[in-house]
């Protein structure tokens, strides 16, 4: 899955943060919840707006974060 496709920055959203689809729910809103123990179901009952591969593009834009971070710090 390319999260490019699903995640956007728009300066006058959220402050800037990346949201998923040009709406108002970030990627760190997801992620949170995720690691609070909630599964993607409970997830998209909370936030009926979202689908599954919105939670998996949110994970993907994370892993790529760490992956330039853990780059930048191994030069």
């Amino acid at each position: 899955m390319n999260y490019r496709e699903r995640i956007t920055v728009e300066p006058g959203k959220r402050g800037g943060r990346p949201c998923v689809r040009g709406l108002r729910i970030t990627v760190y809103d997801v992620l949170d919840q995720l690691s609070s123990g909630l599964s993607p179901g409970q997830i998209i009952e909370d936030f009926p707006e979202l689908e599954l591969e919105d939670i998996q593009a949110c994970l993907g834009f994370a892993a790529d974060r760490e992956r330039r971070i853990a780059g930048l710090q191994a030069k």
